[in-house]
């Protein structure tokens, strides 16, 4: 299946946050929308990897994303070498996206940088046709996304590109909250974690707010573009 829009994320709640209105918003559109997870989240203070999974596919489906994967590498400690690079690049090779998401380069969580780094050389060694990959996937062809875009996470780090996710809020935050044993319920008797307090919630809709505020929208989320973007027409920008 040839994915529009390919996203990756170090934790299954990840894209959520930081793309999930763009996904939401292609999806409905008619776009072919989907999510690899990089981990289980199993370091997670609160929920198990078995609960995670679940929350995971219900948050796939309120987004509209035709495929979620998890390819389990280890939480918290993310690997970036050339076999992991190699397995990422397979996942590419198979719904060769146009486009592919993927965390922020610094955070604070340091699986996020790590993530960052892993899809993008992975990004490109999937474009070169001598790269020896696994016999389960050595019948599909190389292939370079046409662009790679970071979402912003935790820190607020200067994007250069800020998307109208307006229409698609409403499923991000659905989404968001489909990852009930992260996030905030009065009634957990787990542990307290940042993300889980209520202010963190509202902050979600603060900041998309505020970069909605900066391009005219109600909504918006934020993209570093890990090359230079280009059109045809000045008119295409807002």
């Amino acid at each position: 299946m040839k994915l529009d829009i390919l996203a990756f994320g170090a934790h299954p709640d990840d894209v959520e946050l930081g793309a999930g209105g763009m996904l939401a918003v292609h999806a409905a559109a008619g776009k072919k929308v989907g999510i690899i997870d990089l981990t289980r989240g199993e370091m997670g203070t609160r929920g198990t990897p078995e609960l995670r999974d679940e929350e995971a596919k219900d948050a796939g489906r309120i987004l509209g994303c035709v495929v979620r994967e998890n390819l389990t590498f280890p939480d918290g400690r993310i690997p970036t070498d050339h076999e992991a690079q190699v397995k990422v690049a397979e996942v590419i090779r198979k719904y060769q996206p146009e486009v592919v998401l993927m965390n922020a380069p610094t955070d604070r969580h340091p699986d996020h940088g790590r993530a960052s780094q892993l899809v993008e050389e992975a990004c490109f060694l999937s474009g070169l046709h001598k790269l020896v990959v696994s016999d389960e996937h050595a019948g599909l062809l190389p292939w370079r996304p046409k662009q790679m875009y970071k979402y912003l996470q935790f820190y607020n780090l200067e994007p250069n590109l800020i998307v109208d996710i307006t229409t698609g809020f409403e499923a991000k935050m659905a989404a968001i909250l489909a990852h009930k044993s992260q996030f905030y319920n009065p009634n957990s008797t787990e542990p307290d974690t940042v993300i889980a307090s209520k202010d963190f919630l509202a902050s979600v809709e603060a900041r998309a707010m505020d970069w909605g505020r900066i391009i005219g929208a109600k909504y918006a989320e934020p993209l570093i573009s890990v090359r230079h973007i280009g059109v045809e027409s000045l008119l295409d920008l807002r």
